[in-house]
């Protein structure tokens, strides 16, 4: 192999499939990134056998050929590097890196060694969307996800696809965030409705990697998942499981209704978090008849505030209800717009958080338990 290659192309590549890089020592050949040539491109790939990215960049391929060499070595020759122009050819299995004024051997591992990335069987059926739409349904609900060794099924994102629309939904069983992308923005011939639960891991990758200016197609093949549009391929092991039935968390009316200014309420639980006990708790309420919302807070050992916010309120008045302040705030800071609607049905049962303007979003938060 020998080819030329700009470094910042050279940098973003390695950076995209970097966090499928294995730190298992068990086969030392997944701690290697594979550089191939391809169809005039050059794949640069990773693999920790449960999850592989490939990216196919641009540059002037004057030999064919390909080698795996130390990721860790190799990204810190490209990113030191003060050239922007880098030449790489193979000797036997090394790989020789050239700049105007640097030069160095890697010693490699010849390519027909690498593991073999993982192929969807039928690539035929897709959902195909915007990527910037999918990005920003996913970032809406991965605060909401836990990795748990106790219950694999929650460790990731439940992308719900019915025939009208699909559901990004994440839980940690204290909050629920679910995202519905509508059928005028995505297009797919997948006849069958499905659930199936993309690890954590993967989906975050999916949002860092894609590039906003391609669509982004989905293949779903038995235990697998592929993302790819036309430089980028990132396969990823499905986790096994059923989803809890999240819509029976979803309560199907709210007691209390309130309407009131995002910011200002951001601000009162950041305030409130300052004399939050051990439980992070932040307690807020309102009175029946009046028409301001009180967030406040206490700690024996630091002392207590108080915020009054103005709100619209429909309903009986909301008694005090407490919630961990950091979900509170990760649901807070989620919600489009300058507005918020806050549906609460009693101290011990969820309360609904999104925005009047937009039903495609909502978070649900359990209070924290009285006593």
């Amino acid at each position: 192999m020998k080819i030329i290659i700009l470094r910042s192309n050279l940098k973003e590549s390695l950076s995209a499939v970097e966090k499928a890089i294995s730190e298992s020592g068990n086969l030392p050949i997944l701690k290697n990134v594979l550089l191939k040539t391809y169809n005039n491109k050059i794949k640069i790939a990773a693999t920790n056998l449960d999850l592989a990215i490939t990216k196919l960049a641009s540059g002037k391929i004057i030999e064919e050929g390909g080698i795996t060499v130390p990721f860790s070595t190799f990204y810190n020759l490209v990113n030191n590097s003060d050239s922007e122009r880098i030449a790489i050819e193979t000797d036997n299995n090394n790989l020789i890196f050239k700049t105007d004024n640097y030069s160095a051997r890697i010693q490699g591992v010849g390519h027909e060694e690498f593991p073999i990335i993982p192929k969807i069987d039928n690539e035929d059926h897709f959902i195909e969307l915007p990527t910037q739409v999918f990005k920003d349904g996913v970032s809406k609900v991965l605060s909401a996800v836990q990795v748990s060794e106790i219950r694999p099924e929650i460790s990731g994102v439940l992308l719900d696809f019915r025939s009208n629309n699909l559901k990004l939904v994440a839980t940690d069983a204290f909050r629920l965030a679910q995202k519905t992308i509508g059928e005028g923005q995505f297009k797919t011939n997948f006849s069958q409705e499905f659930k199936i639960i993309v690890p954590l891991k993967t989906i975050s990758e999916v949002v860092k990697i894609f590039s906003e200016n391609q669509p982004i197609k989905i293949h779903i093949d038995g235990s697998q998942i592929l993302f790819k549009n036309e430089d980028t391929e990132l396969i990823s092991r499905l986790i096994n499981g059923e989803y809890p039935d999240y819509e029976q968390i979803i309560p199907k009316s709210t007691e209390n209704e309130i309407t009131l200014d995002k910011f200002q309420l951001i601000n009162a639980v950041k305030l409130a978090s300052n004399f939050s006990g051990r439980t992070n708790d932040v307690k807020l309420k309102v009175d029946e008849g009046k028409k301001v919302m009180e967030v406040y807070s206490a700690s024996q050992y630091v002392g207590e505030n108080n915020y009054l916010i103005p709100v619209k309120a429909k309903g009986d008045g909301v008694p005090e209800i407490a919630f961990n302040w950091r979900y509170f705030l990760d649901g807070l800071r989620i919600v489009d717009g300058d507005n918020l609607f806050f549906g609460a049905n009693g101290s011990n049962k969820p309360s609904v958080i999104k925005s009047p303007e937009d039903p495609s979003y909502f978070y649900i938060l359990m209070p924290i338990k009285n006593g």
